[in-house]
């Protein structure tokens, strides 16, 4: 596992990352018998489909200790991964009660530099150098609900299925910025919708 995820975020894991997502696994397979945090369908996949595809991300942090912010956490992907492998804080937003509680209990057993945010993104009055939110809404609907997040330098990492440009040349017509679409080392029919200088047209 150790050299499929040095892999996924091209830098060395140390042993204690490595034994911090294996924990991590473990209460996301416990919790989600309790609430639907993943589908029973890709438990199995825990690692490859969970995991590695949160992981990868990483590789697109501008700098060390940048701050993260991770929109609609709710089992704590990609934002929990991403906090066990990165130097900065990793704030994970997340309205809803159990699943805010849930990440709670993640961020403590792990001891990770990340805090829950138990609220709607829009609520937030915060800005961050990395934003990113997994299967949360379309990319458009995204950029709406947290915009404000952001400055003129954040990095936009948005993980996309198949649909990917699709969303990219919708969200085009009332967003600007630097966009590039990025394929998933971890899944042939997903990408990675990565953007800079992100912000809305003037109407």
């Amino acid at each position: 596992m150790t050299g499929e995820l040095e892999r996924v975020i091209g830098r060395p894991v140390p042993r204690e990352t490595l034994e911090k997502l294996e924990r991590y696994a473990d209460l996301l397979r416990v919790e989600s018998q309790r609430q639907n945090l993943i589908s029973a369908s890709s438990a199995n996949q825990l690692w490859n489909r969970h995991i590695l595809d949160s992981a990868q991300l990483v590789r697109f942090e501008p700098f060390g200790g940048a701050t993260w912010v991770d929109i609609g956490s709710g089992a704590g992907l990609p934002g929990v991964v991403v906090a066990a492998l990165v130097e900065g804080p990793v704030t994970l937003v997340e309205p809803r009660r159990l699943r805010a509680e849930f990440l709670g209990h993640v961020v403590s057993e792990l001891g990770l530099n990340a805090e829950v945010v138990p609220s709607k993104a829009q609520q937030v009055q915060r800005r961050f150098d990395m934003i990113t939110g997994r299967a949360v809404a379309k990319m458009d609907e995204f950029l709406r609900l947290s915009a404000h997040l952001s400055t003129g330098n954040t990095v936009w990492a948005l993980p996309k299925g198949r649909g990917a440009h699709s969303e990219l040349s919708e969200a085009l017509r009332k967003w600007q910025g630097v966009f590039h679409v990025e394929q998933s080392v971890t899944d042939d029919d997903s990408y990675i919708v990565v953007g800079t200088g992100v912000r809305a047209k003037a109407r």
